[in-house]
């Protein structure tokens, strides 16, 4: 993102003209902190920006005004078709797997959503929570050990991406490795979080293509799996319906809490708070978990309410069909909550699961949760030594608007003999 100071002219029907600043360029994204307080000083709890292509929207970034917007879907709803700016919308445009409609519990509202959202949590909620933290140990020594030996890791792709990932696919009924679930998990990455050269659109067309195969390989022989459950409810959803509520539950699951295991092991390794007790000390894990949420949580921006009529939000004039961008990372941070500017680690009423009814669906945060403890405690057992084998200010986080995770988390230790 540019310098918000400098405006930048904005096309016909812009929400706020000539102050719009565009949200891209992302040069700003090593200390978006710094961003959202220039937003704030210059706009207040509600900014107009552009996203790609000059396409006008609102960041809300404000922790009392996001709180208002997630909690009124009446006002601010879910289905992306008000969108008043579809019409500039090429079919290539990059969001286009954020904000395209799907027939997803993503873009339902009222009765349809809390059927569909019943069946997710249903689904979940069979998912015994002291066999993933078993699983997840499992996977997390498999990968310990490929790289004990060395002395050396790069944790980013070699441990907080890979376990996640084995995770949640094994809770849906996917086999946890080789070249089919690895393409997968690629294609999740392109479309939540594409780099240059990328391609989204195509992206998040494999993933559901995937996924229908799981569906169908499940309705033929369930488990006890996710999938399973999602397709045996009464509710009696499509095939459809459930490929694209597996496309949330999946990508919800595995990159926000991938980059939530890296930025906590970040936190622990680079803050002297933590770093007396970082060997085996579990309770500063716990804190340390829930600081990066409230400090650098995994979605960072999540797009988008889509306003049901002309109303106002932080003194600002919305109209109908206006998209706004919910800004969790502004939010969590907002001075209005923390005027001390100190975020107290043991307090969890953080937004990074979002708000209201299209929050994550309970248990979720809970399965997350376990698969990040489970990962960052089961590292520091196992090498108690652990340390950065760079200096804490050569780190860099991914350049993504949305996303907030670390391009690589490279650490020594003393190697351990298998």
């Amino acid at each position: 993102m540019t310098d918000p100071s400098s405006a930048q002219p904005a096309p016909p029907g812009c929400p706020a003209h000539t102050d719009a600043v565009r949200l891209g360029g992302l040069e700003y994204q090593q200390t978006p902190s710094q961003l959202y307080r220039a937003l704030r000083r210059e706009h207040g709890a509600v900014a107009p920006v552009l996203l790609d292509g000059d396409i006008p929207a609102w960041l809300v970034l404000g922790y009392s005004e996001v709180t208002y917007v997630t909690g009124h879907d009446e006002l601010f709803a879910r289905d992306s078709r008000r969108w008043n700016q579809w019409e500039n919308i090429p079919a290539d445009w990059p969001l286009l797997p954020y904000v395209g409609y799907q027939p997803s519990v993503l873009f339902t509202e009222g009765d349809e959503h809390r059927r569909r959202a019943g069946v997710i949590t249903q689904a979940l909620e069979g998912v015994d929570q002291f066999e993933l933290a078993r699983n997840c140990q499992l996977i997390a020594d498999r990968l310990i050990a490929d790289f004990a030996g060395s002395g050396q890791a790069e944790l980013m792709t070699g441990y907080a991406h890979a376990l996640p990932m084995r995770a949640v696919v094994q809770m849906c009924g996917m086999p946890t490795s080789g070249e089919d679930t690895q393409q997968l998990v690629e294609d999740l990455r392109i479309s939540l979080d594409a780099a240059e050269g990328d391609d989204p659109v195509a992206a998040y067309g494999r993933v559901g293509d995937r996924l229908q195969q799981l569906v169908k390989d499940k309705r033929a022989t369930p488990g006890p799996d996710v999938t399973s459950r999602m397709l045996l409810h009464p509710a009696g959803l499509t095939d459809e319906e459930i490929v694209q509520d597996l496309i949330s539950v999946i990508a919800a699951a595995q990159q926000p809490t991938a980059n939530w295991i890296c930025n906590t092991l970040r936190l622990l390794l680079t803050d002297e708070r933590f770093a007396v007790n970082v060997s085996g000390g579990r309770l500063s894990v716990g804190e340390a978990l829930n600081e990066a949420l409230w400090l650098d949580t995994p979605t960072q921006n999540f797009i988008g309410r889509w306003a049901v009529r002309d109303t106002q939000l932080g003194g600002r004039q919305i109209r109908a069909g206006d998209c706004l961008v919910l800004g969790l990372a502004a939010a969590n941070t907002d001075p209005q909550i923390w005027p001390d500017a100190h975020v107290g680690a043991e307090n969890a009423a953080h937004l990074s699961f979002s708000n209201g009814e299209h929050r994550c669906p309970y248990p979720a945060p809970l399965l997350a949760d376990v698969m990040a403890r489970t990962a960052v405690e089961t590292l520091l057992e196992r090498l108690p030594d652990l340390v950065l084998s760079v200096e804490p200010e050569t780190l860099t986080w991914r350049p993504s608007i949305w996303m907030r995770g670390l391009t690589a988390l490279p650490v020594r230790f003393t190697p351990v003999v298998q």
